[in-house]
This record gives structure tokens, C-alpha cells and sequence, in this order.
């Protein structure tokens, strides 16, 4: 039923932060028209959790390991907004975009589901 999905982060520097991803994170990407670049993103999975709160979404980069994601990205001149955090099902940071939107890094240490054939 569906091919994809598509990711949004809204942003007040949207070409400095579209910059970094290309730049910092390698992530391939095609022109859509003057400059507005959709990025490819890394396989992704989508998990339900409970809550008795407001309903949200959320979006994390996962990684292998997070300290060397964290490493590579700090050398390139990213700031860590949080530091690594081990939540015991995962290990979590965020670094800023050059915006101030705070991107989510997520070492995970349950099965990954796009691992699944």
C-alpha cells in the first residue's frame, strides 16, 4: 500500500539546516526546484507507544553506536544539545541544527525491525 514516508522539521535557517544534512550527515538527496532538497532517508521503523498524555510524534536518527555518531558530528562543528543518556532499551543524545531544531540520535538495544526481510 505504501512506498515511503516523508519526514518534515520545520525551520527559521531551513538552508543552513538543509546544508548540515547534506554536509554533516551524508545524506543523499535531489533538488525539488531552487535549492529545496528532499533528503533519502536511512531504513526506518515505526513504533506505537501508550501514553496517558498529549498525543506526538517523534523522529530519531538511529545509530549504531552514538558516541561515535556524537564524535563525527562534534569535529564537523555540530553542538550536542543533550549528552548521551542510557535509558536502558537505548542510549539517546541530540545535537542542534544550525536553526536550533534539535535532532534526536537513538542507539537502540532491541531488534530493529528494517533489518527484517
Amino acid at each position: 500500500m505504501f512506498n515511503g514516508a516523508h519526514v518534515i522539521i520545520y525551520s527559521q535557517q531551513a538552508e543552513a539546516d538543509r546544508a548540515f544534512l547534506r554536509d554533516h550527515l551524508g545524506l543523499a538527496n535531489v533538488d525539488a526546484g531552487d535549492g529545496w532538497l528532499i533528503f533519502k532517508l536511512p531504513p526506518a521503523e515505526l513504533a506505537i507507544h501508550p501514553t496517558d498524555g498529549q498525543t506526538k510524534h517523534e523522529f530519531y536518527f538511529m545509530c549504531e553506536d552514538v558516541e561515535e555518531a556524537l564524535r563525527k558530528l562534534t569535529a564537523e562543528g555540530a553542538a550536542i544539545s543533550t549528552p548521551v543518556s542510557d535509558e536502558g532499551w537505548g542510549r539517546l543524545a541530540e545535537v542542534a541544527l544550525p536553526g536550533g531544531t534539535r535532532i534526536s540520535l537513538y542507539e537502540p538495544r532491541h531488534p530493529v525491525a528494517y533489518s527484517l526481510d
